[in-house]
């Protein structure tokens, strides 16, 4: 798959002016190359099973065998979700999911969280408070491959539900949240929730929804940094649904754009979220002439 990380394939034209390349060369030359590629794709696969030795909380998601939804009815109706139900979805280490409101990030992620056994309202596997359910029922149509051994913790934090698991959290004095601003509160608890008492990344899922509307730039960065940091354990998974290009950057990770038509992997830099915010920061003028008064 491709990450935030992947580069661009080389033309395969020859520049203007080469010199003829004899058969013998050119036949050396192709041994050469498909020598390479064998070993490439060798250690590719090498690669792909060390991934898979490592016991990853969720390997991946797709729909129940028993499967009877109706297709015609939401949130099947969302392009990425009917994708999701007829193809499944692999996680690796870290995923990130972008892509215009309505896409399905949030239904998705909020599905996962549940079929994880997380509130789906944000928190541990052991939060128990409840507001207004709003989530779909998509979580009791989906099965989780989970990695053998893989740790069972994590947490889930969803910006829309932010302020109820704020409240549970002081209600059973587990911190004083509401005391502090909206982009501090959110970095307390990373890192708070996904360290432990040592100061060391906690195996397990980590879920992010959205979460970037509290932060400033500078907070987006340390929140990217702390991000990083909790990578450095190989039991440790994120899945983050974001508008940031910043958050979006998280090095390694494997970019997901839900799109109109369903979901691909893609690269960070051809992003519609970071290719709109380059134009615009370059010239916001260009955009703002075509808004309404």
């Amino acid at each position: 798959m491709a990450g935030s990380g992947a580069t661009s394939s080389a033309s395969g034209r020859s520049p203007a002016g080469a010199k003829k390349v004899s058969a013998r060369s050119g036949a050396k030359a192709t041994s050469g190359s498909t020598n390479r590629a064998a070993s490439k794709a060798k250690s590719g696969s090498k690669g792909k099973s060390a991934a898979w030795s490592v016991p990853r909380p969720v390997r991946r998601i797709q729909a129940r065998s028993d499967f009877d939804g109706d297709l015609g009815q939401w949130p099947f109706t969302i392009p990425a979700i009917r994708q999701l139900i007829t193809e499944g979805l692999d996680f690796g280490q870290a995923t990130i999911l972008v892509g215009e409101n309505g896409s399905g990030k949030s239904t998705l992620v909020e599905a996962l969280a549940e079929a994880y056994g997380f509130n789906p309202e944000g928190g541990s596997t052991g939060a128990m408070h409840l507001t207004h359910r709003t989530e779909s029922g998509l979580a009791d149509d989906l099965t989780l491959s989970r990695g053998p051994g893989a740790a069972r913790g994590g947490y889930f934090l969803r910006a829309e539900t932010m302020h109820g698991l704020y409240t549970y959290l002081e209600e059973v004095g587990a911190g004083a949240f509401h005391a502090m601003s909206h982009g501090e509160s959110f970095l307390e608890v990373i890192e708070t929730r996904a360290f432990g008492r040592n100061g060391q990344p906690a195996p397990g899922l980590y879920l992010f929804d959205e979460v970037e509307s509290a932060l400033s730039f500078s907070s987006s960065l340390r929140v990217l940094a702390t991000l990083r940091e909790l990578l450095t354990e190989e039991r440790v998974q994120i899945v983050l649904a974001t508008h940031s290009p910043i958050l979006a950057a998280l090095p390694g990770a494997t970019i997901i754009e839900l799109t109109s038509e369903g979901f691909r992997t893609a690269d960070w830099a051809d992003l519609e979220l970071v290719v709109n915010e380059r134009y615009f920061l370059t010239d916001p003028q260009r955009f703002l002439r075509h808004l309404a008064p």
